[in-house]
C-alpha cells in the first residue's frame, strides 16, 4: 500500500476559503531542508547483490491461500519467463527518516531516478540518481536528502529532476500548502542543490507529475487540483479543481486523471473534463494510484480488485485482472494493485504485499503467469528495454533482468523443439536431446547429451554427469547470492558454451571441473561470471575465448 499524508485540520480549513491561485507561490531556496550525501562509500555500499541470481515465477496455485512465503512443488513445470535479481538499492536513511520507502522510478537513458517517501509520522524524504548503462552493475551516483518533506514521484528532463510530494505547511515560514513541486538540477548524474525552485499547490499531498514539452502536470490530491506549471519558473500556466486526484498520464494529446471519485477523467488541453470513465472501485484513502497505457488499451490501478483494462478510444470495460495471491501475516489493506507497466506482450501489477505479478497476452487474452520471487511491499514498477525496476518499500529499488532469448541462434538451435516439462531436467545416459528455451528450472542434470538454446535460469544446481555433454548458446544464470549453488562438470564430461550478442553465463557458486573434463568456449562473445571459486583439476582443460568478468580463471 502506497500511502501519502493529508493536511492537517487547519490546513483543510484553509482549503475552504482561499482560492488555488492566491495560495500558488514560487520560491527559489538553495539549501534549506535539503542536503547531499557526500560519503561514496554511503553511495556504493548502498548497492546490494546479496539476493541476486535467479528469480522464480510462483504461478496462480501455488501463490494463492494463505502461505508463509511461496509454496514449493515437487512435480511442478518448468516456466516461461527466466528472471534473474541484478541487485537492490537500499533505501536512504538518515537521523529522524530511518524507514524510508521506494515510491516511484522513472528511467531516462542512462539512469534511474527513484523517489522515496515516509509513511510514518512527520515527513522526510530523498531521491537517488541511479547509473543503469550498465544494468548488470548498476551506481547510485547522487543522492539527496529533505528533513522535511516527502518525495512522493520523480520526473527527469533536461538536466533537472521534477519531483512532487507532500509537507507540514505549517512548519515553514515559506510554504503556503502542503502540495509541493521541486525542481532540482540533476545533469550528468549528480543532484546540485544550488538553485532549487520550488511550487506549493493546494491539495493534501502532490502524488504524481508528468513532464511534456515545456510545461509540469502535477495532480494534488483530495480537495486539490491538476496544474500546469512552466517546467523552467514553476509559474502556474493553467489548472482545474478536482476532487481527488490520484495520478496523470498524457498520451497522443489526451489528457487522462484518476479521480478516486468517479474514475478516469478524460481531459482537454485547457484542463476541461471531455469526458469520463466510470468506476466504482474502492481505490482507498490518501493513496496513490496510477493509470497505464498500451496500444488500444488503458490499465487502472484499482486497488484491492486488481488491475481495470478499458478500451482507449471509447473507455469500455473489457477485463479485470486480479490479485491472485494471499501470503498470511500480510494486513489485507496492504494487498492492492498500486500501479502497473508495460513491456511489449508483458503488463507488471505492482500489487503491494501481494507482491509483483507478471501477465502477459496470449492472442487477445490475459494469461496470470504468476508472482515473481521478491521480497518488499511493491509499490511502483517501471519497465524498459530487457530490465524491471521495482519500487518495493523498504527492500528499495530491485533491478530485474527480462532474460529474453536472442533472434541470433545458430542452425541447431533453430530447428530445436520449445522445451515443455518438469522444472527438474533430468537427461539420462544414451538420450540426445535440444530445446529451444525461455524457461525456469529448478535444477539440470545431465547424463547423456543436451543441448539449451535462448535463455535460461536454475534455482539450484547444474551437474554434468560423467562423460556427459552439455551445450549452451545463449544467456544462463544459475542460483543466486543467498542461496548458492554449482555447475559440476563430472570427470570425462564436456561443458560447451556459445557466445552470442548479450549472452552470458553467470553463477551464484562454483564451477568444478572434475578430471578430464572439458569448458569448451566457442565464438568470441563469451562472457562467465562466477561469483564462488573456479575449481580445475589438474586434467581438467579450458579452451575458447571468453571474458572473465570476476578474474577466477
Amino acid at each position: 500500500m502506497s500511502q501519502f499524508k493529508k493536511c492537517s485540520l487547519l490546513s483543510m480549513f484553509i482549503l475552504l476559503v482561499i482560492s488555488c491561485s492566491d495560495e500558488t507561490i514560487v520560491f527559489e531556496q538553495t539549501e534549506d531542508n535539503f542536503s547531499l550525501e557526500d560519503s561514496q562509500s554511503v553511495l556504493t555500499n548502498s548497492v546490494s547483490f546479496e539476493k541476486s541470481g535467479a528469480l522464480d515465477v510462483f504461478d496462480n496455485e501455488s501463490a494463492s491461500g494463505k502461505l508463509p512465503k511461496f509454496a514449493k512443488f515437487a512435480n511442478d513445470q518448468a516456466g516461461d519467463y527466466p528472471l534473474t535479481l541484478v541487485a537492490q538499492i537500499t533505501p536512504p536513511s538518515f537521523t529522524g527518516a530511518e524507514n524510508l520507502t521506494a515510491t516511484h522510478v522513472q528511467i531516462d537513458g542512462d539512469y534511474a531516478y527513484v523517489s522515496y517517501n515516509t509513511v510514518e509520522g512527520g515527513y522526510a524524504g530523498a531521491a537517488d540518481i541511479i547509473d543503469v548503462s550498465d544494468p548488470t552493475s548498476p551506481r547510485v551516483t547522487s543522492r539527496v536528502y529533505s528533513r522535511s518533506i516527502d518525495f512522493n514521484s520523480i520526473q527527469y528532463s533536461d538536466g533537472f529532476a521534477y519531483i512532487v510530494g507532500g509537507m507540514d505547511s505549517e512548519q515553514s515560514a515559506l510554504a503556503t500548502a502542503n502540495s509541493i513541486i521541486i525542481r532540482i538540477s540533476a545533469n550528468g548524474g549528480s543532484f546540485n542543490t544550488s538553485g532549487i525552485l520550488f511550487g506549493f499547490q493546494e491539495g493534501f499531498n502532490a502524488n504524481d507529475v508528468v513532464i511534456v514539452g515545456e510545461s509540469a502536470f502535477m495532480t494534488s490530491g483530495k480537495d486539490g487540483f491538476i496544474t500546469e506549471f512552466n517546467k523552467n519558473t514553476l509559474e502556474i500556466i493553467n489548472e482545474a479543481a478536482y476532487e481527488d486526484l490520484r495520478s496523470l498520464a498524457i498520451k497522443d494529446g489526451k489528457y487522462l486523471v484518476l479521480d478516486a471519485s468517479v474514475g478516469v477523467r478524460v481531459l482537454n488541453a485547457d484542463l476541461s473534463e471531455a469526458s469520463q470513465i466510470a468506476i466504482d472501485s474502492d481505490f482507498g484513502e490518501a493513496e496513490k494510484r496510477t493509470l497505464d497505457f498500451t496500444d488500444d488499451k488503458i490499465v487502472v490501478a484499482e486497488g484491492s480488485r486488481g488491475a481495470g483494462v478499458y478500451d482507449f478510444n471509447t473507455g469500455a470495460f473489457q477485463e479485470y485482472i486480479p490479485i491472485t495471491t494471499n501470503p498470511a501475516n500480510v494486513d489485507a489493506s496492504n494487498i492492492v494493485t498500486n500501479a502497473t507497466a508495460f513491456n511489449e506482450n508483458i503488463l507488471l501489477m505492482a500489487n503491494g504485499g501481494g507482491g509483483l505479478c507478471l501477465t502477459d497476452d496470449e492472442n487477445g487474452s490475459t494469461n496470470i503467469v504468476g508472482i515473481i520471487e521478491l521480497e518488499g511491499s511493491i509499490n511502483f514498477v517501471s519497465s524498459k528495454d530487457d530490465y524491471i525496476f521495482a519500487a518495493s518499500g523498504r527492500e528499495g529499488l530491485q533491478i530485474i533482468k527480462i532474460n529474453k532469448p536472442s533472434a541470433s541462434l545458430q542452425e541447431r538451435c533453430s530447428i530445436s523443439p520449445a522445451y515443455v516439462g518438469s522444472s527438474r531436467l533430468n537427461v539420462a545416459q544414451g538420450d540426445d536431446l535440444a530445446y529451444s528455451v525461455d524457461t525456469r528450472f529448478r535444477e539440470i542434470n545431465v547424463d547423456g547429451s543436451l543441448l539449451l538454446c535462448g535463455s535460461w535460469t536454475v534455482r539450484n544446481g547444474v551437474v554434468i554427469g560423467e562423460n556427459a555433454l552439455f551445450e549452451m548458446s545463449g544467456t544462463a544464470t544459475v542460483a543466486r547470492n543467498n542461496r548458492r549453488r554449482d555447475i559440476t562438470v563430472s570427470q570425462g564430461a564436456t561443458f560447451r558454451v556459445e557466445g552470442i550478442a548479450n549472452g552470458s553465463l553467470t553463477i551464484w557458486g562454483d564451477l568444478i571441473l572434475e578430471e578430464n573434463a572439458t569448458l569448451e568456449f566457442l565464438g568470441n562473445e563469451n562472457t562467465i561470471t562466477v561469483h564462488g571459486d573456479v575449481i580445475i583439476a589438474n586434467s581438467a582443460t579450458v579452451t575458447g575465448n571468453f571474458t572473465d568478468t570476476e578474474g577466477k580463471f
